[in-house]
C-alpha cells in the first residue's frame, strides 16, 4: 500500500465517521491521513470538521486555518474557521464569516453571523 492509498483510505474512513457523528474516531483516522499527506486541504478541512463536532474548538481552528492557508478561496474552510473562532470568542470570526459568504460554502443559508 502506498502512502497516497493509505491517506485516501484514512480520509474516506474519517469522512464516513463524521457522517456517523463519531467525531473522536474520525479525528483519529484523519490525523493518520494528515500524517501521510499534511498538505492536502481536503484532509485538513475534514479534520477541522471532526474537531468542531468533538467541540475541540482550538484544534478545529488550527486545522481550518491550515486549510485556508492551503486554499485561500475555500469558502467552507473559512466558514469552519469562523465557527471555531466564534466558539473561542475570537473577534476574527467575523472576517472569516464574511470571506465564507464571499467565496461560498456550498451550504444553503447556514452562515450565522454573516
Amino acid at each position: 500500500m502506498t502512502e497516497s492509498t493509505g491517506a485516501y483510505e484514512a480520509f474516506t474512513n474519517g469522512q464516513w465517521l463524521i457522517e456517523a457523528r463519531e467525531f473522536d474516531q474520525a479525528a483519529v483516522a484523519l490525523e493518520r491521513a494528515k500524517a501521510l499527506e499534511p498538505d492536502k486541504g481536503s484532509i485538513r478541512e475534514a479534520l477541522g470538521r471532526a474537531y468542531l463536532g468533538a467541540r475541540a474548538y482550538a484544534r478545529a481552528a488550527e486545522e481550518f486555518g491550515a486549510a485556508v492557508e492551503l486554499h485561500p478561496t475555500d469558502g467552507y474552510a473559512h466558514y469552519g474557521l469562523a465557527r471555531s473562532l466564534s466558539r473561542l470568542g475570537d473577534p476574527a470570526a467575523a472576517r472569516h464569516y464574511r470571506l465564507a459568504r464571499l467565496f461560498g460554502t456550498g451550504l444553503d443559508g447556514a452562515q450565522p453571523g454573516v
